[in-house]
């Protein structure tokens, strides 16, 4: 099942450790699928999958979804571009994730505006909660990637290999600027420009809705 290949995928990656982070994905029907509650994805079955309805954000099996299912439900009945929502934690982008936010710019490689476009940035706020859903429901109307502040990150995208990529790209991203700490440099504000620009031509789905950078 391409779902369970895909929560696979991005534990082998390194994006989740044990029972963090969660997945989500479109069905037909306004209903999607989601990983249950304390699942570890690295280890995920069809067992640990629930089917929820994607207006109420409530299971139709019986089974209990991760406690991020407010967001999850959120993001995809507010932005009916995105199939996938990936909450992951990778280690250097949840690094920066419990830093303080002044001064930090992602682009420092093409993929970031190319791929993901601004980042969005959501104060910290408890687990599970109705504040955390309505704050990164709100932050992913005109973003594709998040922070949540000392949690993760959350990333949406039409379909696994993008969803997983965006994690990817971004937790490289993160590296770069860790490893380098006050040395890094940015990519020209200009660079930048033309590849948001591109990234929108060549797929209007993307960065659209007046984002910016």
């Amino acid at each position: 099942m391409e779902f369970v290949a895909a929560c696979h995928t991005a534990a082998a990656r390194g994006l989740v450790r044990c029972s963090s982070g969660n997945m989500s994905c479109r069905l037909a029907g306004n209903r999607m699928l989601a990983t249950a509650t304390r699942c570890w994805m690295e280890r995920l079955t069809a067992f640990d999958i629930v089917i929820c309805d994607i207006a109420r954000g409530k299971a139709l099996d019986g089974k209990k979804p991760t406690a991020e299912i407010a967001f999850h439900a959120a993001i995809l009945k507010t932005r009916p571009d995105v199939n996938v929502v990936l909450h992951f934690q990778s280690p250097f982008a949840t690094a920066l994730a419990c830093r303080r936010a002044r001064g930090i710019n992602f682009f420092v490689i093409p993929e970031i505006p190319f791929y993901i476009g601004p980042v969005a940035r959501v104060p910290c706020l408890t687990p599970g909660t109705k504040e955390l859903a309505a704050a990164v429901t709100k932050a992913m109307l005109k973003h594709d990637l998040a922070i949540m502040a000392n949690h993760g990150q959350v990333t949406v995208a039409r379909d696994f290999d993008h969803a997983i990529q965006n994690a990817e790209f971004f937790e490289l991203a993160c590296e770069i600027i860790v490893r380098n700490g006050g040395h890094v440099k940015s990519m020209a504000a200009k660079t930048v420009k033309d590849l948001l620009a591109l990234s929108a031509l060549q797929d209007p789905r993307n960065k659209t809705d007046g984002r910016g950078v």
